[in-house]
C-alpha cells in the first residue's frame, strides 16, 4: 500500500545516472580541453623549432660573408703595406674602438713608403700614375715597402654618391679579402679614375676592376662593396688621419691629399715628375745603402 510520497529509491536512482552523465560530459570537455591544449604546445613548439632553424640559417649565411671586425683585415695602421711580390703584410683586424697599431720598420736599407690618398683627389693620381711603375719596381726589387692608406675627403666632390668613402671601403674590401691583389686594384683606380665632380665610379665598376686584378673571394668582396662592411672603419681612419700626428714622421695631421712619406720624410716636389720623385728617394735612402732603389723612371 502506498502513501502518495515520491519513490526515494528511484528518485536516487535517476539522480545518480544523471550525475554520471554529468560526470562524464565534464570529463569530455577537461579532454578536449587537454587535447587543444596539446596541440596549442605542439605548434608552438614546432614554430619555436622553426624559427632556431631559420635563425640558424641566417647566422650561417651572415658568417659566411661577416668581416673580422669593424676595420678590415690587413689594416691595422688603417694601412695596407705592400712587400715584394706585391704581397701584403698580414695583420689581424682592428676591433670596435681600437686605435691603430703603425706598421713593424722595415729591414735596414729597405724604405718605407707611404702614401694618404683620396681615390677622388686628381693630385693623387697624378702622383700615382706618374710614379707607380718606379715604386713597383723598388717594391719587387725589394729595396721598399708601398703603405697606402686610403682616406675620404672629397664625398663632396661627387655629385651625392660618395664615392671617396665607397672607393676607399672597395679598397678596404680588397685588402681584407684578396689583400695580395691590392697593389693592382689600387692601380686601376687611378689609371681609370673618375674627374673631381662627377659621380664617380658606380658599384659595378669598382667590382669589376676587383674582378680584372684578378681578386679571390669575389662573391664577398661584391657584398662588401655593394653593403659598404668598411663604411664606419673608413670614417674613423680619415677622421684620425686629419687629426693625429701621423705614425714615425713630424707630421702632425694629414692636410691635404696625397701626402707622401718616405721613411717619415714628407716629399713635396713634384708630382708629375717621376725623376724629381726618384731624386728624393735617393737623397732619403742614401747613396751607400745596399737596397738604394734605381732612378731610371721614364719621363
Amino acid at each position: 500500500m502506498t502513501n502518495g510520497q515520491p519513490d526515494d529509491s528511484r528518485q536516487s536512482k535517476n539522480q545518480r545516472r544523471e550525475a554520471a552523465r554529468e560526470k562524464a560530459k565534464a570529463l569530455r570537455e577537461a579532454q578536449h580541453k587537454k587535447d587543444v591544449r596539446n596541440r596549442a604546445i605542439l605548434f608552438s613548439g614546432i614554430g619555436v623549432v622553426v624559427i632556431a632553424i631559420v635563425v640558424c640559417v641566417v647566422l650561417i649565411v651572415a658568417s659566411s660573408v661577416k668581416t673580422a671586425g669593424p676595420g678590415p683585415l690587413n689594416m691595422a695602421s688603417d694601412g695596407i703595406k705592400i712587400g715584394t711580390g706585391n704581397i701584403a703584410v698580414t695583420t689581424p683586424a682592428l676591433a670596435a674602438g681600437q686605435q691603430p697599431t703603425p706598421s713593424a720598420a722595415n729591414p735596414e736599407g729597405v724604405l718605407d713608403i707611404r702614401v694618404y690618398i683620396d681615390y677622388m683627389c686628381p693630385y693623387c693620381g697624378q702622383f700615382e700614375t706618374t710614379n707607380l711603375t718606379q715604386i713597383d719596381k723598388w717594391v719587387n726589387q725589394g729595396a721598399a715597402t708601398y703603405e697606402v692608406h686610403p682616406l675620404s675627403l672629397l664625398d663632396r666632390s661627387s655629385q651625392g654618391t660618395k664615392y671617396s668613402t665607397r672607393a676607399a671601403n672597395a679598397a678596404a674590401c680588397v685588402a681584407n679579402y684578396s689583400p695580395n691583389n691590392f697593389f693592382d686594384f689600387n692601380s686601376l683606380l687611378y689609371a681609370n679614375q673618375p674627374q673631381e665632380n662627377s659621380s664617380g665610379l658606380t658599384d659595378a665598376q669598382l667590382q669589376g676592376y676587383a674582378t680584372q686584378a684578378g681578386v679571390s673571394s669575389g662573391d664577398q668582396i661584391n657584398s662588401c662593396i655593394t653593403n659598404q662592411y668598411f663604411k664606419g672603419w673608413v670614417a674613423d681612419s680619415t677622421t684620425r688621419a686629419t687629426t693625429e700626428p701621423l705614425p714615425g714622421s713630424t707630421v702632425s695631421k694629414v692636410t691635404g691629399t696625397p701626402t707622401v712619406l718616405v721613411n717619415g720624410q714628407q716629399y713635396q716636389g713634384s708630382l708629375t715628375d717621376a725623376n724629381a720623385f726618384a731624386n728624393f728617394v735617393l737623397q732619403v735612402s742614401g747613396q751607400d745603402s745596399t737596397a738604394t732603389p734605381t732612378p731610371t723612371p721614364t719621363p
